[in-house]
């Protein structure tokens, strides 16, 4: 899962990807719209490479220009029956041992029987995340609980939006991790693949949060995946046949560039 998923505002304009050993290359559409590539391999060979190219037109539109349903507008609220059991799995926690935890910490935040403005509130739990944990790229495998993150006071993007989206299905809302690219011109040189959060609001649909920079997501977020789970969004997954001690590394390159109104991923 590394192409990346067109919206409103963003169209694939150029998609090129070369995989090695021989192969076939199938693509299908899964549950939550992601384009998932299927490689099927011809030959046996001791190095896998997957070199992609994608250059999406960005248009500069507001991606705040939105306006929620008057029913949203204050927490808490409820959504509507039938809405309601179509995103019924992503208020559920998955981390259900970490929820009385969760719920302890959000008490500064929010306490039963009082009414805050929705977007305001989720935007400072999203700046909380930001401005007292401290970001740390992480190189081990999965990604932390809650609990973890709660504790160590640190992790990494994927940790940050995992606490973020738990947090939000607490307080009942529904929410999904989001995996894709990150165009900044403060970061130059090798990047990795980023992950941040989107919330449903009527009257907005899906809004992107990214706890691990305080902001809400804009035309410099590149979609690749959506899911429920963070762990169930990776970029490449799969097996080998082998000995533990013959696979001997991998090696990732990321570098996203701009080219006037154009994203460029390599």
């Amino acid at each position: 899962m590394m192409r990346p998923r067109e919206t409103q505002g963003m169209q694939l304009e150029e998609c090129s990807i070369e995989i090695s050993p021989s192969h076939q290359l199938r693509w299908i559409r899964g549950l939550y719209e992601n384009n998932i590539g299927l490689v099927d391999f011809k030959e046996e060979a001791t190095e896998l490479l997957i070199d992609c190219k994608f250059v999406i037109g960005i248009c500069k539109n507001n991606p705040f220009d939105f306006v929620l349903a008057p029913e949203v507008t204050d927490y808490p609220f409820f959504y509507e029956h039938e809405l309601h059991s179509e995103i019924l799995p992503l208020t559920r926690n998955i981390y259900s041992r970490d929820v009385e935890l969760i719920r302890s910490w959000l008490e500064s935040s929010w306490s039963l029987g009082k009414t805050v403005d929705t977007l305001h509130f989720l935007q400072e739990l999203n700046l909380k995340i930001y401005r007292t944990f401290q970001y740390q790229r992480r190189e081990t495998k999965g990604v932390q609980t809650p609990a973890e993150t709660l504790e160590t006071m640190s992790g990494s993007c994927r940790d940050f939006a995992t606490l973020f989206i738990e947090s939000c299905r607490v307080l009942g809302i529904a929410a999904r991790f989001v995996s894709g690219y990150l165009y900044s011109s403060g970061i130059t040189g090798r990047m990795s693949m980023h992950g941040w959060t989107e919330v449903y609001l009527p009257g907005a649909g899906w809004i992107g949060f990214d706890p691990s920079w305080g902001v809400l997501a804009d035309f410099h977020y590149i979609p690749v995946a959506v899911s429920r789970h963070s762990e169930h969004a990776p970029p490449i997954s799969g097996s080998y046949f082998g000995t533990p001690k013959e696979f001997l590394k991998s090696e990732v390159d990321l570098y996203v560039t701009r080219s006037h109104n154009h994203l460029v991923t390599t």
